[in-house]
């Protein structure tokens, strides 16, 4: 038995936690060739911002696919591991 498919109209599940990544659960399209089991969206601890984040991921062999940022800070960046799974850098809430 399949799990029921989600709809773009589905809302997003989360777990905020105090300390520590908060767990989301997004729906995504389906318009890759490949699909992720589970889709990241990953914020920076407090010291840090989504861009030095960004920078850090890809220091570490992240490759950066599409830049979402606008100039009022907005948005989010795509990477994907050096296994082509796709994630996402999120703003932390204090950089709201």
């Amino acid at each position: 038995m399949h799990p029921p498919r989600r709809t773009p109209a589905t809302p997003q599940a989360s777990s905020p936690r105090p300390q520590g990544p908060a767990p989301a659960l997004p729906p995504r399209p389906r318009t890759q060739d490949h699909q992720n089991r589970l889709h990241l969206d990953l914020s920076a601890a407090p010291e840090s911002t989504r861009d030095q984040e960004t920078q850090r991921l890809i220091d570490l062999g992240a490759t950066l696919i599409d830049d979402r940022r606008a100039p009022d800070g907005t948005g989010w960046t795509v990477l994907t591991d050096p296994e082509g799974n796709e994630f996402c850098v999120v703003r932390a809430e204090h950089e709201r």
